[in-house]
């Protein structure tokens, strides 16, 4: 089966409404995967695929089991491999909030990239707070997760600022990602790992 059936079945097994509420969609698996790939941790690979449906899913098989999670393995590597090429990320959504942005792949994409900061928190902040910081905004406002704080709040009612950050998303997730996987390629006033 070729990489792309494989990811189409990955996607209906995803989007299906069997999954627990809390399982991520492919769009927002796609982000979570991201943020797991750019992690300065390597999260194992059974923390990160249990968080990601909540709860056990209903295989129909062992090798129906087998095959999306191997899937789910493939895809984050595939994704390494985009962030730590020549060419700016592919998202498997558009770059747009749209009118309604709670309905928006965008957003779900965004929450599920911060469902996988949040599963290493501390260690994404560990050495370059205030870079990774800067880097991380567009895509903690795309989520929506932190519009009760004033200060997204604020940004989130400026339209055209939001625009301009959310299309900066694919080259801000090449440069976390250099930043959390190639120290060497970090500019000298990062401070060392100790």
């Amino acid at each position: 089966m070729s990489f792309a059936e494989q990811l189409s079945r990955l996607q209906a097994f995803l989007d299906a409404d069997e999954l627990h509420e809390e399982a991520l969609d492919y769009v927002a698996a796609h982000g979570y995967l991201t943020a797991l790939a750019i992690c300065p941790d390597q999260v194992p690979e059974r923390e990160w695929i249990d968080a990601l449906f909540a709860e056990p899913p209903h295989y129909r098989s062992d090798a129906e089991r087998e095959e999306i999670e191997s899937t789910l393995i493939h895809l984050k590597a595939h994704i390494a491999r985009q962030l730590a090429g020549e060419e700016e990320p592919e998202l498997p959504c558009d770059l747009d909030l749209g009118e309604e942005p709670d309905d928006s792949d965008l957003r779900g994409w965004c929450i599920g990239f911060m469902e996988g900061v949040f599963l290493r928190e501390a260690v994404w902040f560990e050495d370059a707070e205030d870079e990774v910081s800067e880097l991380l905004l567009p895509i903690m406002v795309g989520s929506g997760l932190f519009d009760e704080q004033q200060e997204f709040a604020e940004i989130a009612r400026d339209h055209d600022l939001v625009d301009s950050m959310i299309d900066q998303i694919p080259e801000l997730l090449t440069a976390l990602f250099l930043l959390c996987q190639a120290p060497e390629e970090k500019p000298a006033l990062l401070k060392p790992r100790h």
